[in-house]
């Protein structure tokens, strides 16, 4: 068989399984675009995908012959020390789900097989006159130069997104200041601490000066992740009964919004939630030192779904409804609470849609930045939100008072202005200079995610009553200053 066909094959292959592990690892489960630690690797990807693009769109339908035999093999050579890098900076700075170590593998044995098989080639080529000889192959070869057209402009996007993290590190922006969380230099708990809003906390708890203890199945990752200034444990049974605890954060849980909620993944979503938390009171009951504080997670998706035209306020005594998520965040509540009984202040947040460089933002952003976004649904339903910095702040807040003994039931975590989502879209192109036209209808969400498409479909308008009664100033009470202050 034409070992350069075989070859042309195997690259057509490797373009099919990078565009799967770039869409579905990189975007949607991992989100490296938005992750700071991730800047490296994306830096890594970028300078891969452009070599690819070059040596996809080059071999589609050309043969290398003389110099040019060499420069592919200096060109391999320096994707090969790439790969490598990029597999010692992935195992440092975060740990890989099982599909993408399988995906990763596959890849760099269906790299190897093709590069030396070109190697191969190179050996008889290089023997040639210096040319680049036209040699299609049809379809394939068409194939292939789309091939290097995506890749290009997935090694553009990642070269983008570096550039964007860097620029968020080192350019000057409005920062949280000195947040402070009360007492002096207090042990504090975290679970979910590699999450959205758990790695801030925790870097917004060790600027305070306090002593953080994290809870988390990926120790290695968060040891990397807080600079090693964190004691990692992965069960509560690492926790000695004397352990001193003076305030615990409980942010753990599966993400909600992606998996279909099929009895299974209901089944996985309360275990992350609600039987974690009954782990974490059971730690509490037997605990000799009882933590002062439990700021436990919580959503909006508690008063379940409110009907489009119903303009009213939904406050913290506003009830639940007989449907999933409200369901699942009754049940987290009421396990949390029930530390109350060993004397511990719980307090519940009930989180709108949190603004920030991670978590669902940057994809609703995405279809506005790419010039083909719009209202979701009608677009007449409510959307409550909160800036991620003005989350930590709340939960600063709260924990002052607690020293006060003022805490107790749950808190809406969301701005004073709610809105329109159609409102939203609008704003949110304004502001990144789009236009927001084009529309998704409800009946594609509902395809696409069954059940969970009420999160965005259906809304809430949330007001964050209690909170605005004790005295609390948000930072980002308006849409459009919040989604700047993210540019």
């Amino acid at each position: 068989m034409n070992t350069h066909l075989l070859a042309l094959q195997l690259m057509a292959a490797q373009g099919c399984l990078g565009a799967f592990d770039t869409i579905y690892h990189h975007e949607i489960t991992e989100a490296l675009p938005q992750k700071a630690s991730a800047r490296l690797e994306l830096t890594i990807h970028s300078i891969r995908a452009l070599i690819y693009s070059v040596l996809f769109a080059g071999l589609s339908a050309w043969e290398w012959h003389g110099a040019w035999a060499w420069v592919l093999v200096i060109v391999f050579s320096v994707e090969i020390v790439l790969t490598l890098w990029d597999f010692v900076v992935e195992d440092r700075t975060r740990l890989l789900p099982a599909t993408e170590r399988v995906t990763h593998t596959v890849l760099a044995i269906n790299a190897g097989a093709f590069i030396a098989l070109l190697a191969l080639n190179s050996a008889d080529w290089a023997g040639q006159p210096t040319a680049l000889v036209w040699q299609p192959y049809g379809l394939l070869s068409v194939f292939l130069a789309l091939c290097g057209i995506g890749v290009g402009l997935s090694g553009l996007r990642d070269g983008y997104a570096a550039w964007q993290l860097g620029r968020r590190t080192s350019a000057p922006q409005e920062q949280l200041g000195a947040l402070s969380f009360g007492a002096a230099s207090q042990r504090v708990l975290v679970t979910g601490a590699t999450g959205f809003i758990g790695q801030q906390l925790v870097a917004t708890l060790l600027a305070d000066g306090h002593q953080v203890t994290v809870l988390t199945r990926q120790p290695k990752q968060a040891a990397w992740q807080f600079d090693g200034k964190v004691r990692c444990i992965t069960s509560f049974d690492e926790l000695s009964d004397a352990q001193p605890i003076d305030m615990v954060v409980n942010l753990a849980g599966a993400r909600i919004v992606g998996q279909r909620w099929t009895p299974a993944r209901k089944a996985a979503l309360r275990r992350s939630r609600v039987a974690l938390t009954q782990q974490l009171v059971a730690w509490i009951a037997r605990a000799q030192h009882k933590p002062r504080l439990l700021l436990s997670g919580s959503a909006i998706g508690y008063y379940g779904v409110q009907p489009q035209g119903d303009d009213r306020e939904l406050q913290e005594e506003s009830p639940p409804q007989p449907v999933f998520m409200s369901q699942l965040c009754s049940e987290w509540e009421a396990a949390a609470q029930e530390a109350q009984q060993y004397g511990v202040q719980v307090a519940c947040m009930r989180l709108g849609l949190v603004f920030g460089h991670q978590g669902s933002l940057p994809q609703m952003l995405l279809p506005i930045r790419l010039g083909v976004g719009g209202p979701l649904g009608s677009g007449r339903q409510w959307l409550s939100w909160i800036h991620v910095h003005d989350v930590l702040r709340a939960m600063a807040h709260i924990a002052r008072a607690s020293l006060h003994g003022r805490v107790d039931g749950a808190y809406n975590f969301c701005a004073p202005e709610a809105m329109a989502q159609r409102d939203f879209a609008k704003t949110a192109a304004g502001v990144l200079h789009r236009p927001a036209l084009v529309p998704t209808p409800a009946v594609v969400m509902r395809t696409l995610l069954g059940e969970q498409a009420d999160l965005l479909v259906e809304g809430q308008r949330v007001a964050p009553r209690r909170l605005l009664g004790d005295g609390f100033v948000f930072r980002y009470p308006q849409v459009e200053g919040a989604l700047r202050s993210l540019e």
